[in-house]
């Protein structure tokens, strides 16, 4: 196994949640909200984030992969799992595990634009700036974080690691 140092530990990630909770829901007061999974990785946060929420909320799930094997993103978004193909009207609110280059978070922004939501609105529970390529507004950041290879609560290292329920650096 590899060596693993943790970063995030399971009771700041529950009260971050929280956290972030009640800002979204004062961004939605009166209004309907669908949170879009993208799977596998933000299963866990997306469950969290909904259960911390007093508010009536919509579940979607998308599942698209750039990683593979890898540590590092390939670049090349590979869509698994599709929305239906109308979203007329829905405030949509992404909810991702990790940003880092935006890659994937570009390429899904303008597909679910497609699908005329009446609005789009981002939230990560990880931010990687540093490695930003596209720049793309997320509007609820649980962690910023430095450029470190991360596994832990949703995110894996080659299908594992994702029950933990902290997030941590494999050393």
């Amino acid at each position: 196994m590899e060596k693993l140092k943790v970063l995030i530990d399971e009771e700041t990630i529950q009260k971050r949640i929280g956290e972030l909770a009640k800002e979204i829901e004062k961004g939605y007061e009166q209004k309907e909200l669908t949170l879009v999974c993208i799977l596998k990785g933000s299963v866990f946060f997306t469950i969290d984030l909904a259960k911390k929420m007093n508010k009536k909320v919509k579940l979607a799930f998308m599942q698209v992969s750039s990683y593979g094997a890898e540590k590092v993103s390939s670049g090349i978004i590979n869509l698994k799992l599709d929305l239906p193909d109308s979203l007329e009207g829905e405030n949509i609110l992404i909810v991702e595990d990790i940003i880092d280059t935006g890659n994937t978070l570009s390429y899904l922004i303008e597909h679910i634009k497609e699908k005329n939501p009446e609005s789009i609105k981002i939230c990560t529970l990880l931010d990687k700036p540093e490695r930003r390529e596209h720049d793309v507004k997320v509007d609820y950041v649980g962690f910023e974080i430095p450029n470190k290879f991360v596994i832990g609560y949703g995110l894996d290292y080659n299908e594992i690691y994702r029950n933990l329920p902290y997030i941590a650096e494999v050393e």
